[in-house]
């Protein structure tokens, strides 16, 4: 397959049908075919897929940290939706992890951030002043994730 004969069709394919070029994508690489690899929208597709892991984890890292501090600091406010919303975020969040050393490096790295915007939330939802909650998290994200 000529890279040339390739670009134009793998390029109108990949506005069309993402699906469909995916598979294309896949077939080239698995022939070895590299020269007719989509490379420019390729490179678009693996940033905009890192970026959205990112973020998703990012995320469900968020909604964790926030109820664990509701979990912690209205105790009398516990109830079994909490629970499993705990429960439901600790396991994906473990699940996205365990398939990725990436992902959890990038987690550890915007923790702080992440617990400091889940006081924010909490204190928003709960109607609790911001300084009821520590500083910095008191447990890791190894200890969180464990829990």
């Amino acid at each position: 397959m000529p890279a040339t004969s390739q670009a134009p069709p793998l390029t109108a394919l990949y506005e069309r049908d993402e699906v469909a070029w995916y598979g294309a994508m896949i077939e080239l690489i698995e022939l070895e075919s590299f020269d007719a690899l989509d490379f420019g929208n390729l490179k678009e597709f693996l940033q905009d897929m890192s970026r959205s892991q990112r973020h998703a984890v990012k995320s469900r890292l968020l909604v964790l940290l926030t109820h664990w501090l509701k979990w912690e600091f209205q105790p009398e406010k516990r109830t079994g939706s909490w629970k499993a919303t705990l429960q439901t975020q600790h396991f994906q969040l473990r699940y996205d992890l365990s398939e990725s050393k990436v992902l959890e490096n990038y987690l550890a790295r915007e923790y702080d951030s992440v617990y400091l915007d889940a006081v924010q939330v909490a204190s928003s939802e709960t109607g609790l002043p911001t300084e009821t909650f520590p500083e910095a998290c008191p447990v890791t994200l190894g200890e969180l994730l464990a829990e």
